[in-house]
């Protein structure tokens, strides 16, 4: 059953990259996260897949410093979702979808729509089977237990932090700004979307009988 999940983690991990890719490639803003993303890769001319790999890898890092109950197994496998994570995202945006026009705003406010419910479907599933993180989640999850504060306040504070910076780099680099209409979306749709999906179980659990006959 431990290899059966780990797979399905895989799968729905990279579910939600193939979401972002598509909410990047709507170009109508993305969420405050990835708004940090896209313009760190205009600045240092690297992919935003490549980008969003190291700043993951970054806090899976800091997550390894913080984690007292740390598992070798955990955190390797971890480091192989992320860099198929960014792997996928690099190749559906530069690659699957490089030459594909969307002239239509109706339509990329659409193609953001589908992209952001991918992702969080996901991103859902991913919590359900409880096997796999994801290192800014466990970065906060890992804080809020060593402070007075909250796992919501560090994760609002990244997401804050995250669209300031997008935001400064924009004005200071010139590039077009992508903390728009689409981050608004992605504030209260992609939320909605992941709480959605984590009471669907689509990959039954195991039971506790089969558990024992193993």
């Amino acid at each position: 059953m431990t290899a059966k999940k780990i797979l399905w983690s895989l799968f729905f991990y990279l579910i939600s990259a193939f979401g972002i890719s598509l909410t990047i490639k709507a170009a109508v803003g993305v969420s405050s996260f990835n708004s940090l993303n896209v313009a760190l890769s205009e600045v240092v001319g690297l992919k935003v897949g490549t980008i969003t790999t190291m700043i993951n890898l970054s806090f899976l890092l800091i997550c390894w410093l913080l984690d007292k109950k740390r598992n070798w197994k955990g955190y390797l496998l971890m480091l192989s979702a992320l860099l198929c994570f960014g792997t996928v995202i690099n190749l559906i945006l530069y690659n699957a979808l490089a030459h594909v026009s969307i002239t239509s705003y109706f339509l990329r406010i659409l193609l953001f729509i589908v992209g952001t419910s991918i992702a969080g479907f996901g991103t859902g599933q991913v919590l359900v089977l409880n096997y796999l993180k994801f290192p800014i989640e466990n970065f906060c999850v890992l804080l809020s237990e060593r402070t007075d504060k909250s796992f919501k306040f560090y994760r609002y504070s990244i997401d804050v932090v995250s669209v300031f910076l997008s935001l400064s780099l924009s004005a200071v680099f010139h590039l077009p700004i992508v903390v728009r209409e689409g981050t608004l979306i992605s504030l209260f749709l992609l939320s909605s979307v992941i709480a959605w999906s984590r009471r669907i179980e689509i990959i039954p659990q195991e039971s506790k009988e089969t558990a024992l006959n193993e």
